[in-house]
């Protein structure tokens, strides 16, 4: 009897060695400076070594944290995980807009006698930020809800601390004027058309089936409309659909646009098929915002920037390409053109449509 309580003895004790020997470092602590200096944000971030390796998903040997030689073997052989780690699990604001961060150097140093990952980030903004948003969220959710990091923040006569905990993770320091929020929307709305190829095309598709300048400021106007009314439907969150099946919807709107005008090049499109389609568009348009940390203060101004920069590159297009379809109409020698322009449409909505929908 007594050696089956020896046993027993003997084999809890095993497994409560085996448990400290593998255990997270519950309370977990973790140290943020950032500075930003013109256009440039610097993050030094210090995370403890082993929370860390639990947390990105990588090794470390944990009955040898002294060995400083291994774990700085374990950062350097691990820096891309633990970039991908960061870039998913802290992300900046520069004025709205969402800035990725870049390891500069990885080091391993000892913090309150345990072995703390010494990581040297930069973040690049466009211009230099008058508002910065920070929102971390490392160990909370995947490694160690009791985490917190002491936080300073420098930015220009704006210095702040804080802690970021399980139940507060978000800091913001700063405000953005009238006029910056204005400038930055604008130029995004114009970016985001000129690189929505898919937008563009379709745009195209309908001016090729339009007959006169008067039908195409019909079209135009319903597709505004439509895209208008779903971009701030989305954006505000009244409306929400999945952006698969929005992506997939707008490569079918290309394809319908391009089968039309190969088929029925005598039949003008309509505007009310416009105004269908663009509130399709309209939710592919609200993606990218999806993406930004917009307050309830800025969310009006940045909406109706965001999407005047969308009209005006509408208006660009328009008044490039239509000139150009009604000349190729009218000589005989290019009429072939059109018909293999949108051809060309059709083939990049399929190309589209499978890559979106499967």
């Amino acid at each position: 009897m007594k050696l089956k309580w020896t046993f027993l003895l003997l084999g809890l004790l095993l497994l409560v060695s085996s448990s400290a020997a593998h255990a997270h470092s519950n309370n977990s602590e973790g140290f943020s400076t950032i500075d930003v200096q013109d256009q440039t944000i610097h993050y030094r971030l210090q995370l403890d070594m082993v929370e860390l390796s639990h947390a990105a998903g990588f090794k470390v040997d944990e009955r040898q944290t002294d060995n400083v030689e291994a774990l700085q073997q374990a950062l350097t052989v691990n820096k891309e995980l633990l970039q991908e780690y960061l870039n998913t699990h802290i992300h900046i604001y520069a004025d709205s807009i969402p800035v990725e961060g870049t390891i500069n150097e990885a080091l391993i140093a000892q913090v309150k006698d345990r072995p703390f990952a010494d990581l040297s980030l930069s973040y690049s903004a466009r211009e230099k930020p008058e508002n910065l948003i920070l929102e971390y969220n490392a160990f909370f959710d995947d490694s160690d809800p009791s985490h917190a990091n002491m936080a300073k923040v420098n930015m220009e006569e704006n210095q702040q601390e804080f802690i970021f905990t399980y139940e507060v993770r978000e800091l913001s320091l700063g405000e953005m004027s009238f006029l910056t929020k204005a400038k930055q929307f604008l130029s995004l709305g114009l970016e985001h058309i000129f690189t929505g190829y898919d937008h563009i095309l379709f745009v195209i598709s309908l001016l090729i089936g339009a007959m006169t300048i008067r039908h195409i400021l019909s079209l135009v106007t319903a597709f505004t409309i439509a895209h208008s009314v779903t971009l701030a439907l989305a954006t505000l969150e009244i409306i929400q659909l999945p952006g698969k099946l929005v992506e997939s919807a707008i490569a079918l709107s290309i394809i319908y646009v391009a089968l039309k005008n190969i088929f029925q090049p005598d039949t003008k499109h309509r505007p009310w098929i416009a105004f269908a389609f663009g509130l399709i568009h309209g939710f592919g348009f609200a993606g990218i915002l999806s993406e930004l940390n917009l307050g309830g203060g800025h969310l009006a101004t940045s909406l109706l920037f965001f999407n005047l920069g969308i009209e005006l590159g509408q208006i660009l297009i328009v008044s490039l390409c239509f000139p150009i379809i009604l000349l190729i109409k009218k000589r005989l020698a290019l009429k072939w053109l059109l018909p293999s322009v949108s051809t060309a449409v059709l083939l990049f909505g399929f190309v589209w449509f499978i890559q979106r929908a499967f």
